[in-house]
């Protein structure tokens, strides 16, 4: 409702839905994979590492607080491994188009 009354009384608001009249029109690949590898799959590798971890290293080291920080530092590791892999993936894809 409040940004309703502010567009209504901008001066520029013609020109403003000029720009999101032009962006709804234009036409490009879908963005809906790249936004999942950007966000969403990180995130999952990271909860998957952090669980896997958790139940491994469990085995090994009796105490907690050290199992938890051990844990969390490896899938801290292990989720930018996978962050760098995606993105050396993405420049050779972009290379060979």
């Amino acid at each position: 409702m409040v940004e309703q009354k502010f567009c209504q009384e901008c001066n520029e608001r013609q020109k403003c839905q000029e720009v999101y009249e032009h962006l709804g029109k234009a036409e490009g690949p879908s963005v809906v994979l790249k936004v999942v590898l950007a966000f969403l799959l990180p995130l999952l590798v990271f909860i998957g590492l952090l669980a896997g971890f958790e139940r491994v290293l469990a085995r090994g080291i009796d105490a907690k607080e050290l199992r938890t920080a051990v844990s969390l530092l490896l899938s801290v590791l292990g989720t930018l491994g996978v962050v760098l892999i995606i993105r050396m993936i993405n420049k050779q894809l972009s290379r060979s188009r």
